[in-house]
Formats: C-alpha cells, structure tokens, sequence
C-alpha cells in the first residue's frame, strides 16, 4: 500500500528522440484509476502547472495514479518548442500511457488541458487500445482557433513595438505555409507544428467506448458554454457519445497574468472519484 502523503517522484522516460520529465503521483491506498495529464500549448503550461500539480494531488489522494508529462520540447523535457510535431506529441502520450499502465496494472486514461485535451482527443481517435476515460479541461473546440490565439500574440506585440501588426495573422500564415518558421512569445512555431493542429475538430474526435468529462471553467456564474464549445457537444450528443459537461465558476488560470487558482475546477474533478465511506 502506497502511504499517505506520498511525495511525487520524478524522473526522465526514455523515448525514441530522447527523454520527457515526468512527475508520477503514486495513488493512496487501493489504486482506483490511471491518468496521464497532457499540458496546454506554449506559455499556458507554465501558467498552468500550479492547477495541475494540486488536481494531481488531490486525484493521488483519492487512489489516481497520476503521470503528468512535460512534452517534447516543452519544459524540462530534451528537444528545443520548434521541433516538436503532433505525431511526435502523441507518440509521448502513448509513452506515457505505456509507462503508467506497466507500474499500475490498470488501463490509463488521459487528462488534458486546452490544447492538451485537444492532443488527448486526436490521440485516443486513433489508438490502438483506446482509453477508458478521457477527462478534458477546457478543450479548444478546434485547432484553428489555437492558432488564431497563438498568431494575435504576435500581432500583439508588433503593435507594441512597432505601432504595426505587419500583415495581420493572414501574413504569419503565409509564412508558415511557405514553411518558414514564425517566433511568438518566445517560442518558435514550427511549420509543421501548425499544419498538424490548424485542421483538428473535436466534434468528430470523441472515440466510442470511453468515458468523457468536459470541465469548462467561465469567470462569469451561470454562463452557458460558449457558441463553438455547444456546437461540438451537440455533435457529441447526436452521435450518442458517453459525455458529461461540467460548468463551473472561477478564473481562467491558463490566461492571468499572475498564477491562479481555481478551486471549484478541482473540487468539481475530485468529485468523479467519490472518498470512500469510512464505518463509524
């Protein structure tokens, strides 16, 4: 039996290219469930990883193992941001899930945040041995609109800089269309990168035979889910797809500039796995 409180291990996983840091959160107790988290694009990891590291925990404590991956070129792992490629971020997911799987002896499910749940999505929609469980925060309904996002912080920045926006993202992706690289916010955007994540729609991703929980977080109470996010559940739904949708209030922590929380997100995920009843 794993004790209480137990600390995260990391350490780095040997894949084909190289390693990927990893932080495994060894379930309390009886092993109830496995989980991989896959972290949002660029700098909303990093705004991110607080929320992720007390959802893993509070998971661990309710019997998840949870494995928390830093993709390739992202955070400690090797590689450099503009050479990473989607295939190659699936084939992390696929890593990892493989990792958990062997040191649990259960089948592992994916938790993604933003576009990680759009990775989380794309990745279960072609594999082998789907997941059992897909828990999505705040999914990006396509890849486009990630892009879009992505591109504005450059436009953003030019108009700063140089009173300009140069071309608008219509000009950045030409350039990436011509295969040249675009640098943004620090990160350089790969060609590649962009062609692979420009076209996904998660309204045609969600696999059958497993379990999927949406958490949308708005600032605003009682706010419905927003027009692209309806669109796809409503797909979802006439497809007959296992899906809940869970609204709840508080800061979009991904986007502040300062590292926030949200509490009602956690609460609301820790809530899929009951405690147990203790015998009076």
């Amino acid at each position: 039996m794993t004790p209480a409180h137990a600390p995260a291990e990391s350490f780095f996983l040997p894949v084909r290219d190289g390693t990927r840091y990893c932080l495994f959160h060894p379930p309390q107790g009886e092993c109830r469930d496995a989980l991989v988290y896959l972290h949002p694009f660029a700098e909303e990891m990093n705004k991110s990883r607080r929320m992720a590291a007390l959802q893993a925990r509070a998971l661990a404590a309710r019997g998840v193992g949870v494995l928390q991956i830093d993709l390739h070129g992202c955070g400690d792992s090797s590689g450099e941001f503009g050479e990473a490629r989607w295939e190659g971020w699936k084939a992390d997911a696929e890593a990892a899930r493989a990792w958990l799987q062997q040191r649990l002896g259960r089948p592992a499910g994916l938790w993604g945040l933003r576009l990680g749940a759009l990775l989380a999505l794309d990745y279960a929609a072609g594999a082998r041995e789907v997941p059992h469980r897909l828990l999505l925060w705040q999914p990006m309904a396509n890849g486009a609109a990630v892009m879009n996002q992505f591109l504005r912080l450059r436009i953003a920045a030019d108009m700063v800089q140089e009173g300009a926006a140069n071309g608008g993202t219509k000009a950045l992706r030409v350039a990436l269309e011509q295969g040249r690289p675009v640098e943004i916010a620090g990160y350089e955007l790969a060609p590649q990168l962009a062609a692979a994540i420009d076209p996904l729609d998660a309204s045609v991703l969600a696999p059958r035979g497993c379990r999927i929980d949406w958490f949308e977080v708005s600032p605003a109470a009682g706010r419905p889910l927003p027009p692209a996010s309806s669109r796809v559940t409503a797909i979802w739904q006439a497809q007959r797809i296992d899906f809940g949708v869970h609204l709840v209030h508080g800061e979009q922590f991904w986007a502040t500039p300062e590292i926030a929380e949200c509490p009602a997100l956690l609460d609301a995920t820790s809530r899929l796995y009951p405690e147990a009843a203790h015998a009076g």
